[in-house]
Order: C-alpha cells, then sequence, then structure tokens
C-alpha cells in the first residue's frame, strides 16, 4: 500500500482465550542485575534520549509474542526480559478510552454523532494510532481530558481518572504480563467504601482480558479497570515490576517450592485447598493427562504464537446490548445508543483495531435477528426511517471493512461468505427500501441502457449488496497505487498532449472509476487511518469529475440549438451522487474538510463537543491555480455534487434520502465562513452549472423528472447575494421550476414509459415526497421576495417565477403573507412594492381556489381585502369591480364588500367624501350584480349595501321579489321580510312574508316546526296593518299550515286585540275586536276544527296507553277551540260521541274521556 505505513495485525473475528501457554523452560538470567522497575521513568527519558536497549524492547513487545522471543533465542537476560514486559503493556490513553468510552474523540475529529450520516465519512477523522507516548504524553492527554465540560462525567473514563487522582489505586503489582491491584470506589451518602480486585492480562500492546470484583456488566470496561491501566500508563516507576511466576519459580529449589506451595494453600485454603489436592494426585499418577505434557501453563507469561494478538471485547455483551437497544423499537435513545457503537467501531477501524470487524460482525447478526424484520414482511409494512438509518450505517460500515486495504484474502473470502449468508436471508431489508432498484452495480459505470430496464427482472439488491460488490474490489492497480502513495505524482510534460485517460491536462493523476465507488475507496481509506491517502486519491477524483464536467459542458454547446428547441432532454444521470447509498459527496467534503479543519488543542473529550468547526485553507500540491485549497476543492465537489442532474429515485425512503442527504450537506456548507477564495469558487461553479445543460440541474433543460434543485439553489442564493446579486437571482430564478408539476411531457421525454402514468389530481403518484419539495420551493420563493424588497425590477422577476412555477394555491397564499408581514414592518413605513407583490400572489389565489373545495378559503378571502387596504383604495375598487374572478357572489357581499364599506375601513384609508362615495357606488353595483347571479344567498346582504341609495335599494328589492317566485326558500324570504319591517317597510314586508307563505307546508304533526315563529309573524304583522291584509294572508295560512295547535293559536292571537294597529298613514282603524264567526276569522276556526279533528283520528290510529294522558290534554285544547264557534259545544259533543262509537275497542282510553268530556 503506501509507503512508510507499516501493515496492521490482521483482523479476526474470534475472541482469543485468556493467555495460559505452556511454559517450558525459562531462558536463563544474565549477569549483573540489569535495570530496576524505575528505570523507564518520565524524567529519565525527558533527559536523555531512549537506550538501544528500549528502543528493541518497545519493537519486540508491540509486535513479536513473548514466546517467539523464547524460541528465537536461547539465552535471554533478564534485562531484557524485564524492557520487554515493561514495554507490552498500552502505552496510548486514547486506547484504553476507546474500550471504555461511547463519545471518545481527539480533538480535528468528528463527533461520534456525526457517524450516523451514511458511508460518506460523516464519521470520525483519520488518525493513525500511536505507537508509543509513554506515561508523560498519556498524561497530558487524559489530563486535558479530566479539564473538559462535565457533560461526560458518568462515563468510564471520566470516572476512572478521578478515581486515580483521588488515590483511590493501590497494591499494584506487575508480573510478567499480568498486572494486578485493587481500586476503592469512595463512600458515598448512600453507599459505604468498596474496595474491588482488579486483574488485567496484556499482550503486545493490547489489554487481552480483564477481572474486577464489580462485576461490571457492559461493553467497554469499567471505571476500575480504567484507573488500574492508567495509573500502569502514567506512574510505571511506581509499579512494581516481576517477571512471569515460572521465572521466579525456576530460580526455586524443591524445600522453597514447597514452601511457596504450603504457603499459598494456607493463605487461600478455602479456595484453592480441592484444586491443590486434584492436582497434586494427578502429578502423582502417571497416567494421568497432565503428566502427557511438557511443561505448565503460566498465565503471567504472555500469549502464544498462535494466539490471536487483539483488545479484550466482550461478545455477550456486545450481543445484549444491541439486542435490547433493538427491543426498545429504535425510540430516540435506543437509536442514539446503536449510532454510537458504529461510530465505535468506525473508531477501531481508524485505530486499526481489528475489533472493528469483529464487533460490527456481532451487531449485524443481532440486527438480522430482530423479530420485527419478520413481522414487517409479514404485514407488508416498512420499517421506520430511524430503523431505515441504522440499516444504512451497517452496510456503510461493511463496505469499509471489506475495502480495508491490508485485509488478508482470507479475511475477505470468510467476510463475503457471511455478508451473502445474511443478503440471502428472506428478511434482510433491501437497499432502497422495499422497491426495486435501478441503481448500478457498484464496480460499473452508469449504463444508460438501463434507464427502460423493467422493474420486475431487475436483481434483488439488499443493504449487503454494495458490500458484497465491495469484495471484488482490490488495490493493487499500480496507478491507484502512486496516487496514494505519493503527493508528487504526476505525468511527464512530453505525454501531457491527446486524451489521457490517466492524467489531465496539467499532468495531475486522474482515477477513473465509478464515482460511488471511488469515494467508497477515500473513506474506507479514512476509516482505517490512512487519512494521507484518502486526500490523496480524494483530489485525483475531483480532477477527474472537473474534466468530465469540463467534456460535458463541450458537448452540450453541439447540442445546445436542438435542446433548446425542444425545451426538455432525455439526459440525465439515473444514479445520483445526493441521497446514494454510499454518500460520495458527503465522504469527499468530510475527508477534504478534516485537513482545514483548525483545533484549540490536543485533548480527548468524552463530553462531546457542539461547538461549530472553524477552518483554514491547507494548499493543494500541485495545482494550477496557486490560490487553491483543500477547503475550495470540498466546496468545488459538494456543489457539482448537489448540481448534479439525477431522475428522482423510486420510493420513499429512497426520496426522503435525497432530501435528507441534500440537508446535510447544505448544512455543513454553512458552516464554511465566505472568504474571498471560497466565493471565487462559489461563482465559477454556479456559472458552470448554469451553463452545463442537461448534465446539471441548473442547466437550460433538464429532464421531467429530474430532482429539483431548490434547497441547493436557496443556498447558493443566500451565499451569493452579498458578493454577486445578479448571479445569485440567476441561479435562484432557474431553479424555481418544478417539470414533474407540469401539464405536459416533451417529446423528448422518453425516459422512464412505465412512470408516466398520469393520475389527477396528484399526477405523479411515485413522487413522495413532493409536499416537501414544494415546501423547498416556495422557501426558495419567499428568500428572493425579502432579499429583494425595494426593488421593482427583481420583485417583478420574482412574481413572474412565483406564477409560472408554483402551482399549489396553500404555498402561494403563504408568500404572500410573507411578502405582506416584510412589507409591513410594526416600526417602519410599509413598502409599497413589496405589497403590491403581495396583492398580487393574493389576487392569484382567490383565481386559483374560485372554483375548488378550500378549508381556507374564508381566510384568504379576508386576508386579500386586509392587503387591498393597506395597498390602498384603487386596490378596492379593483377587486370590487372584478370580483367576478376572484369571488362567489356571496363572498363578494357578505365579506367583501361588507368589509370595503366599514366604518374602521373609512378611517384606515382617512377617504373624503368623493371617494367614500366612489367606493360606495362601486360596493352598490357589486350587491346589484351579485344579487342577479345568487338572490337566494344575496339579496338580503345586496338589499343592506344599498339602503343608503334609492335607486339601488329599489333595484335590490326588484330582484328579490322577481326570484321569490323562482329560487328562493320561505326561510330567505322570511328573513328579508323581517329586514324590511325592521328598516321600516311594513307593507313590502307584508308582500315578502305573502310570498314566503306560498312556499311553506306544515304537517299536522309538526308542532315543533322551525317556521312557526315566521308564520306567527307574518299573521302578527297582517293583523297589525289591518282587515284586509289579515284577510289576504288567512287563505294561504289556511293553504299551507295544517298543524292544529298552530292554527288555533293564530286565531286566538287574532282575536285578542283589533286589526290596524300599526297605524299605516291614509287607513281608517275601527277597533273593533274581530267575530270568530265572520269572515275572515271564520275560515280559520273551521280550518283549526278541522285540523283538530283529523288530527284527533290520526293519533288514535297508533296510540299507546302511556300516550293516552298526552291525548285527553289534546282534546281538551280542541274543545277551546270548537267553543270559539256559536254552535261548538254541540259540534264538540258531537265529536266526542263519534270518537266513542268508533273506538270503542279502547275501552280504558274511551273510559277516560268520559270521565273528563261526559
Amino acid at each position: 500500500m503506501a509507503e512508510g505505513r507499516r501493515e496492521p495485525p490482521p483482523p479476526l473475528l474470534a475472541l482469543p482465550p485468556a493467555s495460559k501457554r505452556p511454559c517450558l523452560r525459562p531462558a536463563p538470567r544474565g549477569p549483573g542485575p540489569g535495570p530496576g522497575h524505575g528505570s523507564g521513568s518520565h524524567g529519565s527519558r525527558c533527559r536523555s534520549p531512549e537506550s538501544l536497549l528500549d528502543c528493541a524492547a518497545k519493537a519486540v513487545a508491540e509486535k513479536w509474542a513473548f514466546e517467539r522471543v523464547e524460541e528465537r533465542f536461547e539465552r535471554i537476560p533478564e534485562p531484557v526480559q524485564r524492557r520487554i514486559v515493561y514495554w507490552s503493556f498500552p502505552r496510548n490513553e486514547k486506547e484504553i478510552c476507546m474500550y471504555s468510552s461511547f463519545q471518545c474523540r481527539v480533538a480535528g475529529e468528528e463527533g461520534p454523532s456525526a457517524a450516523t450520516g451514511g458511508a460518506g465519512g460523516t464519521g470520525s477523522g483519520a488518525a493513525a494510532a500511536s505507537g508509543g507516548g509513554g506515561a508523560g504524553a498519556g498524561a497530558a492527554t487524559a489530563a486535558g481530558a479530566a479539564g473538559a465540560p462535565a457533560a461526560g462525567d458518568g462515563l468510564p473514563f471520566r470516572r476512572g481518572i478521578r478515581l486515580l487522582e483521588s488515590g483511590c489505586v493501590e497494591n499494584v503489582l506487575q508480573v510478567g504480563f499480568h498486572l494486578s491491584g485493587t481500586v476503592t470506589e469512595p463512600a458515598t451518602s448512600s453507599e459505604s467504601e468498596v474496595t474491588h480486585k482488579v486483574a488485567i492480562s496484556f499482550d503486545r500492546c493490547k489489554i487481552t482480558s480483564v477481572t474486577c470484583g464489580c462485576g461490571n456488566k457492559d461493553i467497554f470496561y469499567c471505571a476500575h479497570v480504567v484507573a488500574l491501566s492508567l495509573y500502569r500508563i502514567r506512574k510505571p516507576e511506581q509499579v512494581k515490576l516481576r517477571l512471569p511466576i515460572s521465572e521466579t519459580l525456576f530460580q526455586m529449589n524443591r524445600d522453597q517450592l514447597q514452601k511457596l506451595v504450603q504457603y499459598l494453600i494456607t493463605a487461600h485454603h478455602t479456595e484453592v485447598l480441592p484444586t491443590a489436592q486434584k492436582l497434586a494426585d494427578e502429578i502423582l499418577s502417571s497416567n494421568s493427562e497432565i503428566n502427557q505434557v511438557h511443561g505448565a501453563p503460566d498465565p503471567t507469561a504472555g500469549a502464544s504464537i498462535d494466539d490471536d494478538n487483539c483488545w479484550h471485547l466482550d461478545e455477550d455483551q456486545v450481543r445484549e446490548q444491541v439486542k435490547q437497544f433493538l427491543s426498545q423499537g429504535g425510540y430516540y435513545g435506543s437509536g442514539k445508543q446503536l449510532n454510537s457503537m458504529f461510530a465505535k467501531v468506525r473508531e477501531m477501524l481508524r485505530m486499526r483495531d481489528s475489533n472493528g470487524a469483529r464487533m460490527l460482525t456481532l451487531i449485524t447478526e443481532q440486527f438480522m435477528a430482530d423479530p420485527r424484520l419478520l413481522l414487517w414482511r409479514q404485514q407488508g409494512t416498512g420499517m421506520t426511517d430511524k430503523c431505515r438509518q441504522l440499516w444504512d450505517e451497517l452496510g456503510a460500515l461493511w463496505v469499509c471493512v471489506v475495502l480495508n486495504p491490508h485485509c488478508k484474502s482470507e479475511e475477505k473470502t470468510s467476510w463475503l461468505k457471511q455478508l451473502k449468508k445474511w443478503g440471502d436471508m428472506d428478511v434482510c431489508p433491501l437497499e432502497d427500501g422495499n422497491y426495486g432498484s435501478e441503481l448500478p452495480n457498484i464496480t460499473n459505470a452508469l449504463p444508460q441502457s438501463n434507464l427502460a430496464q423493467d422493474s420486475l427482472s431487475r436483481p434483488r439488491r439488499t443493504v449487503f449488496s454494495r458490500a458484497i460488490e465491495a469484495c471484488d474490489l482490490h488495490w493493487q492497480d499500480s496507478h491507484l497505487q502512486r496516487i496514494i502513495s505519493s503527493d508528487f505524482y504526476m505525468s511527464p510534460s512530453y505525454q501531457r498532449e491527446g486524451d489521457s485517460l490517466m492524467f489531465n491536462p496539467q499532468g495531475l493523476p486522474l482515477w477513473l472509476d465509478h464515482v460511488p465507488t471511488a469515494c467508497a475507496r477515500v473513506d474506507a481509506l479514512r476509516s482505517h487511518g490512512y487519512s494521507r491517502e484518502a486526500l490523496r486519491l480524494a483530489v485525483a477524483i475531483i480532477n477527474t469529475l472537473r474534466l468530465q464536467q469540463q467534456r460535458q459542458m463541450d458537448i452540450y454547446k453541439h447540442q445546445k440549438k436542438e435542446l433548446l428547441q425542444r425545451g426538455v432532454t432525455s439526459t440525465t444521470n439515473l444514479e445520483g451522487w445526493v441521497g446514494h447509498p454510499l454518500d460520495p459527496i458527503g465522504c469527499l467534503f468530510t475527508t477534504l474538510t478534516e485537513t482545514c479543519r483548525v483545533d484549540d488543542d490536543n485533548t480527548m473529550d468524552t463530553g462531546g463537543d457542539t461547538r461549530p468547526p472553524v477552518y483554514h485553507h491547507v494548499p493543494v500540491w500541485g495545482s494550477s491555480d496557486g490560490g487553491e485549497s483543500y477547503l475550495t476543492l470540498a466546496l468545488e465537489v459538494a456543489l457539482m455534487g448537489m448540481g448534479q442532474q439525477r431522475i428522482m429515485p423510486e420510493g420513499l425512503y429512497a426520496q426522503d434520502k435525497v432530501c435528507r442527504n441534500e440537508e446535510q450537506i447544505v448544512a455543513k456548507l454553512q458552516e464554511l465562513e465566505p472568504d474571498d477564495l471560497l466565493v471565487q469558487t462559489l461563482r465559477k461553479q454556479a456559472i458552470q452549472l448554469l451553463e452545463a445543460g442537461p448534465f446539471s440541474g441548473l442547466g437550460e433543460v433538464i429532464h421531467r423528472e429530474s430532482v429539483p434543485m431548490h434547497t441547493f439553489a436557496k443556498y447558493l442564493f443566500s451565499a451569493l447575494l452579498l458578493h454577486d446579486a445578479d448571479l445569485a437571482y440567476k441561479v435562484a430564478l432557474r431553479a424555481m421550476r418544478l417539470p414533474v408539476l407540469e401539464s405536459s411531457a416533451g417529446s423528448g421525454d422518453v425516459g422512464h414509459p412505465h412512470h408516466g402514468i398520469s393520475i389527477v389530481p396528484s399526477r405523479y403518484p411515485r413522487w413522495f415526497t413532493l409536499g416537501h419539495l414544494e415546501s423547498q420551493q416556495c422557501e426558495l420563493a419567499s428568500t428572493m421576495l425579502t432579499a429583494a424588497k425595494g426593488d421593482m425590477l427583481r420583485l417583478r422577476t420574482v412574481l413572474d417565477a412565483i406564477q409560472k412555477n408554483i402551482h399549489s394555491s396553500s404555498l402561494i397564499f403563504k408568500l404572500a403573507q410573507d411578502a405582506f408581514k416584510i412589507a409591513t414592518p410594526a416600526d417602519s413605513p410599509p413598502d409599497i412594492t413589496l405589497l403590491n407583490v403581495a396583492l398580487e400572489l393574493g389576487l392569484q389565489v382567490m383565481r386559483m381556489t374560485l372554483s375548488t373545495l378550500n378549508w381556507r378559503r374564508r381566510e384568504m378571502v379576508r386576508w386579500l381585502v386586509t392587503c387591498a387596504t393597506e395597498v390602498g383604495m384603487r386596490a378596492l375598487v379593483s377587486i370590487l369591480q372584478g370580483w367576478y374572478t376572484l369571488f362567489t357572489p356571496t363572498e363578494a357581499t357578505s365579506i367583501v364588500a361588507a368589509t370595503v364599506m366599514s366604518h374602521n375601513t373609512i378611517l384606515r384609508l382617512s377617504l373624503d367624501y368623493p371617494q367614500r362615495e366612489e367606493l360606495a357606488s362601486c360596493a352598490r353595483t357589486l350587491a346589484l350584480q351579485c344579487a342577479m347571479k345568487d338572490p337566494q344567498n344575496c339579496a338580503l346582504s345586496a338589499l343592506t349595501l344599498c339602503e343608503k341609495d334609492h335607486i339601488a335599494f329599489e333595484t335590490a328589492y326588484q330582484i328579490v321579489i322577481d326570484a321569490a317566485s323562482t329560487g328562493m326558500t320561505y326561510s330567505q324570504l322570511f328573513t328579508i321580510a323581517r329586514y324590511m319591517e325592521h328598516r321600516g317597510y311594513p307593507l313590502r314586508s307584508f308582500k315578502l312574508a305573502s310570498l314566503a307563505m306560498t312556499h311553506l307546508n306544515l304537517a299536522y304533526n309538526q308542532d315543533t316546526h322551525p317556521a312557526i315563529n315566521d308564520v306567527l309573524w307574518a299573521c302578527a304583522l297582517s293583523h297589525s296593518l289591518g282587515k284586509n291584509e289579515l284577510a289576504a294572508i288567512i287563505p294561504l295560512v289556511v293553504k299551507s299550515v295544517h298543524c292544529a295547535t298552530v292554527l288555533s293559536d293564530i286565531l286566538r292571537r287574532c282575536t285578542l286585540t283589533a286589526p290596524g294597529l300599526a297605524g299605516i298613514p291614509g287607513r281608517r282603524n275601527s277597533g273593533k275586536l274581530m267575530s270568530t264567526d265572520k269572515a275572515p276569522l271564520r275560515q280559520l276556526l273551521d280550518a283549526a276544527i278541522s285540523a283538530y279533528i283529523n288530527t284527533t283520528h290520526s293519533r288514535l290510529t297508533h296510540i299507546s296507553p302511556r300516550h293516552y294522558g298526552e291525548f285527553i290534554e289534546f282534546l281538551s285544547k280542541a274543545r277551546d277551540t270548537f267553543l270559539s264557534a256559536q254552535d261548538g259545544p254541540i259540534q264538540f259533543a258531537q265529536f266526542i260521541d263519534n270518537l266513542k262509537q268508533i273506538y270503542k275497542g279502547k275501552k280504558k282510553l274511551m273510559m277516560l274521556v268520559r270521565e273528563r268530556f261526559g
């Protein structure tokens, strides 16, 4: 791979057992005492260079198992053994932190929370593990962590530091490759002091097993293990160092060995006596298994040659915790924990720790065992977005793992077998969220022939498909090796002519690969700690994209005339880089910006850091532009990726992922503080995107189903506005389009024939995120409106773009409201230009919603009147005169005209008399037009609006009279009649009431009908007007009303007072009460008696005993009405006799009738 890099130990998937290899014989001691345990003190190393012995011992301790040392050298002096044992303990506190905290990171790297964004490398930054550092560096590092904010105080690493600094670590002893000690937890208010025994085994600078009396059940080390480990790193001179116990035993004679064993048994007889006796019996038996093995095990002698060399990781706890988090349903807390575990895997990969792949395997096994997968499959429902994002990150991590530049072929074969096994399972989630994928294989470029490929014939692609395909990739290409190995790799100057596939015209190397695949290589390099190599490959990829962009522009220049004539293109990218499962743009951006990030210190931060990053320019070697930096490259590639024209993918999740990824990239771009270099890059790339035709989402011609550029253009507009306003508006206006909502497709739209089905009103039901896209389009328009305040020309241009491209009335109404709010600040005069735009948008909303149902219509109408009022009188006159294109007749009269004529409006506009008259005239004209068009709903409002103008009022009244016989209901006529009476027109009121009576029909049993009050009022009005009017209305009442109680009530009211009490001028009033024996009351009396008789027979047909009492009361009322006639008593007696005869079968009822009426 890269020059100057040592190949890391191979990652393994199996947990090694505790090191208890047989010790055949100890090496003989060398002459002299050798260096003691204090020889490696911090002070001595600072004052003088390390000895050759220490340098060699450090290298051997890190790379060689101690058994290999014993086999390689027949005689190892004790000082050499001591130094090897000394340097075999881990030296870097960051590694201890990594295994005791989810949130460990070094300043300058992305935090774990960012690692959830996909393969693109939103994960931690690359930093190679330190090969040394000793106690001094480690102490400084962790001291910084101790002083960090208290957000991570509960983490084991931070707690371990506090225990160490509080002097809680004691009795520390290192025997060979075994470290032991006691750690005391101080007493608290609720718990007493507790001392825990801690034991740590280690080998080749890795902790291979831990034991603690606290019984910790977690994935990572407890605080007590951390405290003991940091004690050994920070205070090695205070640790008693002994050689492996087998070496000590070799120095003893028989008596000493016997004394040792007996003392050991005596000290721990309850624990070791049975074991000691069992071992003694086996040793004394010549045929025992123990005597067949040469030598004896020594847990302090280090690992054997065959043992795996990896850090201790509790597999059972990993499985248990992942299973527990998954069982919680992916809620925020569990999702955050799983993302932290993914971040930990990335951290391990970056440290080139083989446990990274091992831990990922354990996590994946639990993900695949999630019972919800089968449930979702059986029910045909999709998983939640949170779960989908976790699966995406899982797949992306596997791509990183299998692309490890230095993994062994057998490892890759093992991973491939496991990935295929998972991918073949029925419950394995699909890559694109249960929809057929049209994305090509990871190792292939984009074949345009795939456009029309039938979705049913496409292969099943799971979340592991890209990792499986990545297993076919390798790093042996010589050109690739040279790219990542050197900053100075260029083509000779004499080879720069012609079309080279390996170098650009400036001689810089290119990497012609499928872009997401090339970026997956970059992410793999970063993820495995090769940050410099990742940066070199990223630059080569960007140079390739630049060259491709230039060639695409050249192609477009030859096709421009034809494409502009057609107005649409079938050319597009089927596979978009934004929202891609491998997140190529995010990967390149993060790789480049990490190099430019400014950090305050180099401390570990286990508490999380929410401060925004600060960047500075780092020059790019070999660039043709001397002002080019990695930061400008990051900006450029983000703009190229965001501006790529691409087809909207299939499926809700894939479309939602495009939107989410776009917002994530924009958020990162907004962290860059624009300076001259960045603005220059912005301008250059924006111009290229505008001129790139069908290859750019901002080109002049785009595919009908191209992903919209609204979110991207909003960022560009805001970033460019202060530096190049014309370019900013040009970009934003170009991006306003949303061609998928246009009414018809052009002839060139040949892609996706099976998607062209139009279903009204949604048109394109496969665009699941259309609502979100339209809201982003609205936000872009609102941003432009705000920026263009006061500039009439710009506002008019923006307004035209809104009216042309936005098809949602609700969104246009929101824009109108936004413009109105911006145009009318509370502390300054209104901006009339923006107010006019708000009014124009409001008028468009009125026209769009006039013939469609919209629950906000009433609010929209009221708002428009308010806006027109702010604009001025001419605006009000305009909407009154053109009401029929904006409002329904009811809205125009009841809301618009009524509000315009209100006292508040007159005061708000400070109108003089001629202006008030002009407004009133327009309102009256509108009222009459509406009354003619819809008299049922507008007549009353028209009369009200025309009250002050006699001619208009008479015209409105005549409209009502003309419509009364055709379309108006009795309730509408009664309402207008009451209004006329209230306004002092009793005769007109009588006429309308009479017309209303002709439309009414009151049945015998409708004694609670809402029109009864209107009937009583009409009769009372007629009675008050005089005998003639009463005589005219009674026949109408008799014809329309068949309810006996209502008729008797009218009769009673008419006999209480004399008619004509209203005092109509020109009429005489006799002052006499009217007789029921003469007209017109005789007709009313006969109708009431007849109604009582008919109603009685109707009620008796189906009467039940529980209604007998109510029926007797009804007959009492009937008797009162009968008695109003001269022969009433006789008629009533005959009526009762008839009832007894006809209904004699109802004995109980007839008995009650006799008791009451004889």
